[in-house]
């Protein structure tokens, strides 16, 4: 048989036929083929997707796994990413590989087996490599999550998961895999199997019937627990296994010092496992006061209230049945007082009153610990636990509460473009792997500018290591002229331009259809960004550039007035035509702000001579323009700000995208859904308009506020950088920074607090309206008090209580009156009331679930801020029966207020 033949068969997709004459080749015939099949394959890469070439994938792929002849080559053929969509069947590939030696086979579905889960090597190729070589099952990631996959899909053509896993010769080997594969158990099928299907069950019930080793199963979810960095549903799959397993005493005994570095350091869920199961222990007796005091220390630190109190009651009840221990436990239990919550430290503060009379007169120590302890409790219950221990404060008078707030963050000056295009290629590439910001991509966008107008070739040659690989290099040239046609993806198209893999016509026909109108609520700033990118990916193939006039001098991306002269004046010396949209770029970002700067430059620009020159004095002697005239809007949950007209963008001496901009913002019109999710891209904005924050704050504020209504990120990151953005800020920027602090995510709640506290330090955060503004979006019940809790929170322990307090004070009012339907009760009286109980009381009024737990971030600001006063409608929480979390926290606060 001759290479040509084979190949032929190839070629016209005839697999079968490939089979067949692969069938019985010697080595050396097998090696003889390869040339024309790695040429062949080649060519098929250069393919488009839909060519009637490639049906031949799936012969190529049989044809080059039969005529590999070593392991290595014959893995990599199968697992190469080309035919990853297009492979033969599994069973063709069995058949072609068949006849090699069983040591061969072995070695090639280990190699196979250690691939990644993206390279798709089928499951069934590999099991069925696995019988003929008679080998030891591969128990790597990818074997072991194909084989899950396997068990779960047979399902559906016959029998069930429990079936399945029950005739699996490799049973035991891969279900003790399991335990070491990552995520394993956040899998849907193990997570959503029912009855015979549900994993767990099956697992279970054949440790019963000695199938599986009931040990291995018990130590593999609880090392599995132990490892931690799991996520939520994969540790609730091991738990539950755990669980299902129903230890005995015995199994539970051996294992105490796994339960004690649970409940100190697994999350939550599993941590509240251990715990209940150390809990039986102790309150037995077989844990020991020295291993419970070491229990309690570690979840005492924990910053979930649920298992600290569940330490606690532990703790009290151990107390109850054994006082000699006071002197031992009480010291522990004060370990609480320094517990965010207050309602955690009060607990253990009424658990040392109760006990307090246990501890011997000569366990001093004991005593001293605790009073020393009590010094971390919050002000109210610091006075009435030194009360009760019998010592004074030690404090001769209280100190004056400081506010502290973040530095002001002061711009920089941009470091000039790279001198080299070797230092050029490395800042390119190191924007490309990151997002970068404002100041990198301008000295980056400028230094491809310069040096391609010196030696495009030398910087063509200097990226080519840095572009390999991007996406546009390879994909085919309609499909990167519709890409970039639709948008620039930042740097990305200047490069695609330096390397001519995207046509002339298309950025030429993308710059002349700006429209002035429609589009998305980001169309006008999108729109001044792209345009300039596209004129610069023009211009440095038909025109370049020497420099671009936009750069700014700033990181916040404004432009000093005389550096913009300067620049316009080698422009005249050079004889370069200045680039329109670069050019209104630069009249966007010039600083206006000193009138004397301004004329001065003015000056100097009607000197030049140029167009250019006395557009850019006209610009600078024009009335500096003030904050946009806004107006308020209000759809459900929806607080937005929309912009009027901006007259000095009308102008007809600016491009098309700039008039854009200057259109009135009507956030309920135009489209909803758009390609400008990135808020990398945000970011570029601001210097798109620098010193006006409130243009972009007003366009990403729909995004931001949909963000937090339909629990989705949307871009929160960017909300620290709005606040530090030059200029002054109103309305859309605090509206921006209040739905932050309701975000899903607590890195998106961190980062609006971020931003809160920037505003304050620069003195532009109204903090009456933003709590009154969180206050009303509370009450929707789509901003979620318990996240603004824990925002508020974190921005106080920074130390800036006095500003989380002002917030709060303003947004309180508007969810403490919605009690006043009604008073007088707790829940289970208001029950009872419902049931015709308590005839001719009025039924309290149910209050927003995470009141209580914003009165506590009030009360604890107060008190460490000093503030006093009266809050409107407190008393409409603080005068309700019952000792429920938000009366007792309203009652704190009206106390602290009153002090």
């Amino acid at each position: 048989m001759t290479a040509t033949t084979l190949v032929n068969a190839v070629r016209a997709g005839n697999t079968g036929d490939v089979v067949t004459l692969a069938d019985g080749m010697t080595d050396a015939e097998r090696r003889a083929c390869m040339p024309e099949l790695r040429e062949l394959r080649k060519k098929l890469r250069s393919e488009p997707w839909g060519s009637p070439l490639q049906r031949a994938y799936p012969a190529l792929h049989a044809a080059g796994a039969a005529c590999q002849t070593g392991a290595a080559a014959v893995a990599d053929w199968i697992a190469g990413a080309d035919m990853r969509w297009r492979q033969a069947p599994a069973p063709v590939l069995i058949d072609v590989l068949g006849d090699r030696e069983p040591r061969w086979l072995d070695d090639l579905v280990h190699r196979l087996a250690e691939r990644p889960l993206t390279a798709q090597v089928p499951y069934e190729l590999m099991s069925g490599l696995v019988r003929l070589a008679g080998c030891a099952v591969p128990t790597s990631e990818t074997y072991v999550r194909g084989w899950m996959e396997h068990i779960g899909r047979a399902r559906w053509k016959a029998g069930t998961v429990i079936g399945n896993l029950r005739k699996d010769p490799h049973l035991s080997e891969l279900v003790t895999a399991l335990f070491d594969i990552a995520e394993i158990g956040a899998r849907s099928d193990w997570r959503y199997g029912e009855g015979l299907d549900n994993w767990t069950y099956a697992l279970t019930q054949l440790a019963e019937e000695g199938l599986l080793d009931r040990k291995v199963l018990i130590d593999g979810c609880v090392s599995r627990l132990l490892r931690g960095g799991g996520s939520t549903a994969d540790n609730k799959v091991f738990l539950g296994l755990l669980t299902s397993l129903d230890l005995t005493r015995d199994e539970r005994c051996e294992r105490i010092a796994d339960w004690m570095s649970l409940s100190a350091d697994a999350p939550s869920s599993v941590a509240g496992h251990a715990q209940s199961v150390l809990a039986d222990f102790a309150l037995d007796g077989e844990l020991g006061s020295r291993r419970l005091i070491e229990m309690s220390g570690a979840v005492l630190f924990r910053p979930e209230r649920k298992l600290v109190r569940s330490q606690l009651i532990l703790l009290g009840k151990v107390l109850k049945q054994d006082p000699s221990t006071a002197g031992a436990l009480l010291p522990v239990v004060a370990q609480a007082f320094g517990h965010e919550d207050t309602e955690v430290q009060e607990r253990a503060l009424k658990l040392v009153e109760r006990h307090i009379g246990d501890v011997p007169d000569e366990e001093e120590a004991a005593r001293e610990e605790i009073a020393d302890a009590a010094a971390d409790l919050s002000p109210g219950l610091r006075a009435r636990a030194q009360q009760v221990l019998g010592v004074s404060s030690g404090e001769e008078s209280p100190k004056a509460y400081e506010e502290l707030l973040p530095p002001v963050p002061e711009p920089t000056r941009l470091m000039p473009a790279p001198e080299t295009v070797a230092e050029l290629a490395e800042e390119v590439n190191a924007l490309l792997a990151s997002d970068g910001d404002i100041s990198a991509f301008e000295r980056t966008l400028d230094g491809l500018v310069r040096h391609a107008h010196r030696d495009r070739e030398a910087l063509v040659e200097a990226l080519g290591p840095v572009v390999a690989g991007r996406w546009w290099a390879e994909m085919e040239p309609a499909y990167v002229d519709r890409h970039f046609r639709d948008s620039p993806h930042d740097l990305e198209i200047v490069l695609a331009s330096l390397f001519e893999r995207v046509r002339l016509s298309v950025l030429h026909d993308a710059r002349s259809d700006a429209p002035t109108s429609g589009g998305c609520v980001h169309s006008g700033l999108a729109g001044v960004l792209d345009a300039r990118l596209r004129e610069v990916a023009h211009r440095v193939r038909t025109e370049p550039l020497p420099f671009l006039l936009a750069t700014p001098t700033w990181s916040t991306g404004s432009l000093e007035p005389g550096e913009l002269v300067a620049r316009l004046d080698t422009y005249r010396r050079l004889g370069a035509r200045p680039g329109r949209s670069d050019f209104a770029q630069a009249l966007l970002r010039v600083r206006r702000a000193d009138p004397a700067a301004s004329e001065s430059a003015a000056v100097a620009a009607r000197e030049l001579g140029t167009p250019e020159g006395d557009r850019l004095a006209e610009w600078l002697v024009a009335d500096a323009p003030s904050q946009p005239v806004r107006s308020s809007r209000t759809e459900g949950p929806r607080f937005l700000v929309e912009v009027g007209e901006l007259p000095e963008l009308q102008s007809e001496s600016f491009p098309p995208e700039v008039r854009r901009l200057g259109r009135p913002l009507v956030e309920y019109q135009g489209l909803w859904y758009c390609s400008h999710w990135d808020d990398s891209e945000w970011r570029q904005w601001l210097a798109v308009v620098p010193g006006r924050p409130e243009l972009v704050a007003a366009r990403v504020l729909r995004d931001l506020s949909q963000g937090v209504i339909e629990d989705t990120g949307a871009g929160f990151s960017f909300l620290p950088t709005l606040a530090e953005a030059e200029g002054e800020t109103g309305e859309a920027v605090r509206l921006c920074v209040v739905y932050g602090l309701g975000a899903k995510r607590p890195e998106d709640r961190l980062a609006a607090v971020d931003a809160l506290l920037v505003l304050a330090a620069r003195g532009q955060l109204d903090v009456e309206q933003a709590g009154a503004d969180l206050g009303r979006l509370a009450v929707t019940s789509y901003v979620k008090p318990l996240r603004i809790a824990e925002a508020i929170r974190t921005a106080a322990s920074t130390g800036a209580y006095g500003t989380a307090w002002a917030v709060l004070r303003a947004a309180l009012p508007h969810l403490l009156a919605e009690l006043s339907d009604g008073q007088g009760g707790t829940e289970g009286e208001d029950k009872n009331q419902a049931e015709g109980g308590g005839k001719g009381r009025a039924k309290a009024a149910t209050p927003v679930r995470g009141l209580g737990e914003l009165l506590a971030v009030a009360a604890e600001c107060v008190e460490r801020s000093g503030a006093r006063g009266e809050l409107p409608h407190l008393d409409l929480a603080a005068d309700r029966r019952g000792s429920s979390r938000l009366v007792t926290e309203a009652r704190r606060l009206r106390a602290a207020l009153a002090v």
